[in-house]
């Protein structure tokens, strides 16, 4: 008898090692008298941070680099095996060419190549890291986007500096603490009722993305709302569909701009008629084990997705990128048994 299914993996953006350290954020002088030997995530304008060509660890710089003492616009992002971690802004130190591998979805992407070293971007690189490195690169586009929408007081609108380095803002004018907000919202992975498993997943894309791209539905909780009622509601919202046996599997920071995406799973009557949302969903769909299945098998990340045609003839499926809790998800149900 087939058991219900649940995550295989852990998802790549949850994973972490270092240790936040939140009571150092106000400890000045403990975190000044190691600056000397810490290690920094530079990230540039665009939210990437360099990598030597094949590798799965984080170029750090030295903090010592910087100055005697952290710049004012250092964040401090925990410590690991005795070291502090911290991230600043920073681009290329020289000329750049650029050099082209997977991104995210699979889809090609050039990124900029100085000195041995990549610029990555978190989406399609994060899979590819060790978790010391996809933990310290997701915490620190979480706070770097934080950062960016919370420039002025939300009460009174004056100018804020940020304070505890990096993990909190000030008001400049009435003295106003703000902390980095995370936005929840519910990703779910709907199958039919055959079995324990179904023999078929939900899979709908929007009009914005590339043709053959497909995901499992997703929307922002809304307020006064719990995981469960936003699941229901988003599903009916997008597809018209109604679902019951709601079932947690996980959740995965999305740091894009500050979401944290709560995996769910749940069950709906695949013969009722599909109802897309007008500007939302451009077409949505019922496909089998065996084409998820098959999907899985002709896409790589070395070599970028490959459309896979399902059976009907109504579309091709690309999977989400190996940076997204969805993949995981969707890998799970596809190794389970109905």
């Amino acid at each position: 008898m087939s058991v219900p299914f649940t995550l295989g993996a852990l998802p790549t953006l949850s994973r972490s090692t270092v240790d936040r350290q939140e009571q150092l954020r106000t400890n000045p002088a403990r975190l000044v008298s190691r600056w000397a030997d810490a290690r920094v995530v530079l990230l540039d304008d665009t939210g990437r941070t360099p990598v030597a060509e094949g590798s799965s660890v984080l170029a750090f710089r030295k903090a010592i680099d910087f100055g005697a003492s952290p710049p004012a616009d250092a964040v401090f992002l925990g410590e690991w095996q005795g070291v502090d971690y911290w991230s600043l802004p920073g681009g290329p130190s020289g000329s750049a060419d650029t050099v082209k591998m997977a991104g995210s979805w699979g889809f090609v992407e050039e990124v900029p190549r100085a000195d041995g070293e990549i610029w990555v971007e978190l989406r399609g690189y994060g899979d590819l890291l060790d978790d010391t490195s996809a933990g310290l690169f997701t915490t620190a586009q979480a706070l770097r986007n934080w950062r960016r929408q919370a420039k002025f007081c939300t009460r009174c609108g004056h100018p804020t500096e940020l304070i505890q380095f990096g993990w909190a803002s000030k008001c400049t004018n009435d003295g106003r603490e703000e902390y980095p907000r995370t936005d929840p919202a519910v990703i779910c992975l709907v199958h039919s009722r055959e079995g324990t498993n179904g023999s078929h997943v939900l899979l709908a894309r929007q009009p914005i993305w590339p043709a053959g791209r497909y995901s499992v539905l997703a929307g922002f909780v809304e307020a006064g709302e719990s995981l469960e009622a936003c699941v229901v509601r988003e599903i009916r919202e997008e597809v018209g569909a109604s679902v019951s046996d709601v079932r947690y599997l996980g959740s995965q920071p999305w740091p894009f701009p500050r979401s944290i995406m709560l995996g769910f799973t749940a069950r709906a009557d695949r013969s009722l008629p599909l109802v897309p949302a007008d500007g939302e969903i451009e077409e949505a769909l019922w496909v089998s084990r065996a084409e998820v299945r098959a999907a899985f098998e002709n896409s790589s990340h070395a070599e970028g997705a490959r459309p896979t045609p399902i059976a009907n003839g109504a579309a091709e499926i690309i999977l989400p990128g190996n940076s997204s809790i969805a993949r995981v998800m969707l890998k799970a149900w596809a190794d389970a048994e109905e």
